[in-house]
């Protein structure tokens, strides 16, 4: 039978992210953001529990602690997770991270700091911070939440605080086995570099969004992925653990101007 329910866009975007870590294994899950720590959340407590996630302190937990004030809540400690532990994954490649890059070009290169020449920028922003570290010793997704030529860039991204897949910015002889990109969740579409030289591809598109509005919003050419379809929807045992997780509806205001919300009907 057919069974229509309601969900927000940010839902369908939490469900997406989460996705990002499906078949990781053991590695420490990062989402910087409401959306990706939903996402990592999600996913651990879901399709992929083995992964490693922290009270964003100093301790391991074995439940995603939800956000906002806790009231009651008890976290499930499991062990300690120091700074010099969280390192250790860093340099090892055991840590999957979905940060929110504020440009990405066609190579998967990402810019955090300026916008403009960086001698003379429009925009000075946080600076690399640990992007460049991150970027090349671990795998690493994207949440952008206004898909747009701003943010996709044609050419280069202004300065190259992320590293990509573009050849002539590694050194001979730079180990590049740790480094992947594995999602990129817009408000429009899901992508990935999985398209022959690492050509950016649309893997799936939201409600209602076609492949043209995704192209006319992106600064560089975009491939369609084999099976090529509609995002999944958030199932209701997906959204009753995404409203656990955010009692207090942060994520309502993680998308600032997008539509509130998605009517959609599914198949049970």
């Amino acid at each position: 039978m057919t069974d229509t329910r309601d969900f927000t866009l940010a839902e369908l975007l939490i469900v997406a992210a989460s996705e990002a870590w499906r078949g990781n294994g053991e590695v420490l899950a990062s989402g910087l953001g409401v959306i990706p720590r939903l996402g990592a959340s999600l996913a651990k407590l879901t399709h992929s529990p083995e992964l490693l996630m922290t009270d964003s302190e100093a301790f391991l937990v074995e439940e995603p602690i939800p956000l906002g004030p806790r009231g009651d809540y008890v976290p499930k400690y499991s062990g300690c997770m120091s700074f010099e532990r969280v390192f250790e994954c860093v340099w090892g490649g055991r840590r999957h991270a979905m940060i929110g890059p504020t440009q990405v070009d066609r190579w998967g290169q990402t810019n955090l700091s300026v916008v403009g020449d960086y001698r003379q920028p429009k925009i000075a922003m946080l600076g690399v911070r640990g992007l460049p570290g991150n970027s090349i010793n671990h795998i690493n997704s994207f949440f952008v939440p206004s898909h747009n030529k701003r943010v996709f860039v044609a050419g280069e991204v202004d300065m190259v605080s992320g590293v990509g897949f573009k050849p002539e910015r590694w050194l001979e002889g730079s180990r590049r086995d740790l480094m992947d990109i594995r999602r990129v969740v817009t408000d429009l579409c899901v992508m990935d570099f999985e398209g022959p030289e690492r050509a950016v591809r649309v893997r799936s598109l939201h409600p209602g969004v076609s492949f043209e509005e995704v192209q006319d919003n992106t600064g560089f050419p975009l491939l369609k992925a084999d099976g090529m379809g509609e995002t999944a929807h958030p199932t209701a045992e997906q959204l009753a653990i995404i409203r656990r997780l955010d009692p207090h509806d942060l994520r309502a205001s993680a998308l600032k101007g997008n539509p509130p919300g998605i009517r959609a009907a599914t198949q049970a």
